[in-house]
């Protein structure tokens, strides 16, 4: 089941001076390999099966901007320690702020007690798939470090995206926000593998809400919820160029008050990119986590339609719909060189011409349906034990430009930016309410439209899809609030889509 794996990801070794990277010096409270690969092998039990260390330091930026005024600012630092035992079949996991070398060892030992305990316990034979020993470094790349703008210029971008916002009474409030992200990750294991990686991400996005007497509209650019994030630098925000947006968003709220409700009933729907990346989070990207489908995993959320025989035979979508999951993008949150179990970064069919064929795997779930792991196991932190998460997980572009998707449509409503959503513990039957919709009407766009609110049911909505649009409506978007777990784990993802139409979809 797994995928390949990129040659020029694997074991790769990036110099600290290569061109066009810089790297973030995390030296300061970090422990050296050699402490770590000293408490590694300090773990001993006759049933040891596995083990790793895994630190990260993970340091964020927070700034926001509302109606002028500065209204938060934050930066936080977090490191830890976490490592994992596999004693007979029993789980062990302990972690800790604290990183000396005696530290270190006492937190191994912690966990190699509770591995034993949980062995005692356990009524599951676990399973690993292979893997290989991995050494490497790896960096993804910026041109300027976010942490090397001022506080102050990052105010000012913002109060310069905002303020042409302002100014009719009808806008109640207009908001602004940046974010700044940078994780280093140390992982050593017992099968020999020590793997570095430095992440560093930049995000963004800027919002105007309007109230006329009982009626609010809000827009935002480049997405709801934060904006658009990618694993890059400064140069980034600048690329979005919030300020050049500001009026466009502003008038687009204020026309929203007076537009008519998009009609209810049954129509074709031109979906845009950055709503149709979330509808593939929730309704493509979730169900196809293993560990959700097996039931291991049901804390937030629930499980999965998708089960395991169902590999390789279930009609998912159209034979348009191609869904893969990618953590090798360029520059994108979803992207890494190793997962936490030591796996390397690969791409892999979920669901191919329309049929359904893969699932997310890791190491200890691969093997319940005859495959190797994908490489999809992470955590937020050290501090959290890895469980499957998603990478990219991609609707790949098809052949139809926008224009002729729009033109050869007869009468439908384009539809994008989300709003609001709600999907079943299944991930089978769903709700989606977005910013802003158009009519169509013989092929031209017509008028704006308030509160487009559809719902489906998720294989009967895939296998309507009978046009998916070109690489130029293609977008890949970052989303880093993906929720999983108990306790809750907070993961950085994304999805790219193009924009692509549905036939006959209910309409609230």
């Amino acid at each position: 089941m797994a995928g390949s794996s990129p040659p020029f990801l694997v074991g790769m070794k990036m110099p600290v001076d290569s061109p066009g990277t810089a790297v973030f010096n995390s030296a300061l409270m970090t422990p050296t390999r050699d402490e770590i690969e000293d408490a590694l092998g300090a773990i001993h039990h006759p049933a040891l099966r596995y083990a790793d260390i895994r630190f990260t330091r993970t340091d964020r930026q927070d700034v926001r901007i509302r109606n002028g005024k500065v209204e938060g600012l934050s930066a936080q630092t977090d490191r830890a320690v976490g490592v994992r035992v596999l004693v007979g079949d029993g789980w062990g996991f302990a972690a800790s702020s604290a990183i000396d070398a005696g530290s270190l060892r006492l937190t191994a030992l912690r966990a190699v007690e509770v591995a034993a305990a949980s062995d005692l316990a356990s009524n599951r034979r676990v399973v690993l798939s292979d893997i290989e020993p991995h050494v490497a470094a790896w960096r993804s790349s910026f041109e300027t470090d976010p942490w090397s703008i001022t506080l102050d210029q990052k105010i000012d971008h913002l109060l310069g995206a905002t303020e042409p916002m302002r100014g009719d009474p009808r806008i109640h409030q207009v908001s602004g926000e940046i974010t700044c992200y940078r994780q280093h990750k140390l992982l050593a294991s017992s099968v020999g593998s020590f793997i570095d990686q430095t992440t560093t991400e930049m995000g963004g996005g800027i919002e105007a809400a309007a109230i006329e007497g009982s009626e609010y509209q809000r827009r935002t650019y480049p997405n709801g919820f934060g904006g658009d994030f990618q694993a890059a630098g400064w140069e980034f925000i600048e690329r979005l160029d919030l300020p050049g947006q500001a009026r466009r968003v502003r008038d687009e709220a204020l026309a929203l008050l007076s537009a008519p409700k998009a009609p209810a009933g049954r129509h074709d729907l031109i979906i845009g990119s950055s709503q149709l990346a979330l509808q593939v989070h929730e309704s493509c990207g979730h169900p196809t986590e293993l560990d959700r489908a097996l039931g291991l995993e049901i804390s937030l959320a629930g499980g999965s339609f998708l089960q395991p025989e169902m590999l390789g035979a279930f009609q998912f979508g159209s034979p348009l719909v191609n869904i893969v999951a990618d953590a090798t993008v360029p520059q994108s949150i979803g992207s890494f060189a190793f997962d936490d179990d030591g796996v390397p970064a690969q791409r892999f069919h979920l669901v191919r011409d329309g049929i359904f064929v893969g699932f997310l795997t890791g190491r200890d779930t691969a093997p319940a349906i005859g495959g190797r792991s994908n490489g999809t196991v992470r955590a937020e932190s050290a501090a959290r034990i890895p469980i499957i998460r998603m990478s990219n997980i991609n609707l790949e572009a098809g052949t139809t430009p926008l224009a002729d998707l729009i033109a050869d449509t007869r009468h439908g409503i384009l539809v994008d930016t989300n709003k609001s959503w709600s999907i079943d513990d299944l991930r089978l039957n769903f709700q989606f309410g977005c910013e802003v919709g158009w009519e169509i009407e013989n092929g031209r766009i017509g008028r704006l439209l308030r509160n487009p609110i559809y719902t489906g049911t998720t294989p009967q909505f895939w296998r309507s899809c009978d046009a998916v649009g070109d690489q130029a409506s293609w977008q890949i978007w970052g989303l880093p609030n993906c929720g999983k777990g108990d306790p809750l784990q907070t993961m950085r993802v994304a999805h790219g889509a193009p924009a692509a139409r549905f036939r006959s979809v209910e309409m609230a």
